[in-house]
């Protein structure tokens, strides 16, 4: 199976190649603000892929998926299965969704760092085999340009009691890339704001083994960076 993995466009969509891949995954953040009208926007780009299977999880610019979901969730198109702490199964392979993220201003999908973030990811099947978070775990992708780490620390140990093949996530734009919490592959495929390039990766469903096939360099061809 190859997986072709986005996060962070915030509808700069259209600056963005798209490669060929059996399963897209959009790990979050494909408005700005998160209005209906963005999601509107951002479901037809996603609906025109040609991608036969499509996961899709929120993100804190993605307001609408929690301040309206019922209307939000009928804007997402066919072939694109939503996941807000849900999981489904593609061709043997478990794909788990969450779009939490640690309290930061005032943003969508935000829980407390302690309780509240570990019961959210104590939810997580054990079996999973593609876990997608909106935000990352504690010290992988998580550097900003500002200095310090901004994972998710509850993440991280959830992690690293179940050890899925692969993590995918986004939201801190600087971090895009590959590191490894024990057998467990972190990739942060943010394409910040689409001036970086998708992530793609080969997963063998019957031995759970995964190749890293694309992972573009953190920093591309930034000259004005628009913010997260």
């Amino acid at each position: 199976m190859r997986i072709v993995a986005l996060a962070d466009t915030h509808l700069f969509h259209r600056d963005l190649h798209v490669p060929d891949g059996d399963v897209l995954i959009h790990a979050g953040d494909f408005c700005r603000q998160g209005n209906l009208a963005e999601v509107a926007l951002a479901m037809k780009w996603l609906g025109d892929l040609p991608h036969e299977r499509k996961i899709l999880v929120a993100g804190n610019h993605d307001r609408a998926f929690q301040d309206d979901p019922a209307v939000a969730r009928a804007l997402v198109p066919p072939g694109v299965t939503y996941l807000q702490d849900e999981a489904t199964i593609i061709d043997g392979v478990h794909f788990y969704g969450s779009p939490w993220t640690p309290t930061f201003m005032d943003w969508a999908f935000l829980a407390d760092p302690g309780a509240e973030l570990a019961a959210i990811w104590a939810q997580i099947p054990a079996d999973v085999d593609v876990l997608v978070t909106h935000g990352p775990p504690f010290g992988h992708g998580d550097s900003s340009s500002t200095e310090g780490r901004y994972g998710d620390k509850d993440l991280l140990a959830r992690i690293r009691e179940i050890q899925p093949p692969l993590h995918l996530f986004g939201h801190i734009h600087e971090g895009g890339g590959a590191t490894h919490e024990g057998k467990t592959a972190c990739v942060n495929a943010t394409n910040w704001e689409c001036e970086r390039s998708a992530t793609t990766v080969t997963f063998d469903p019957r031995t759970r083994k995964l190749v890293l096939e694309l992972i573009p360099p953190r920093e591309e061809s930034h000259i004005v960076v628009r913010g997260r």
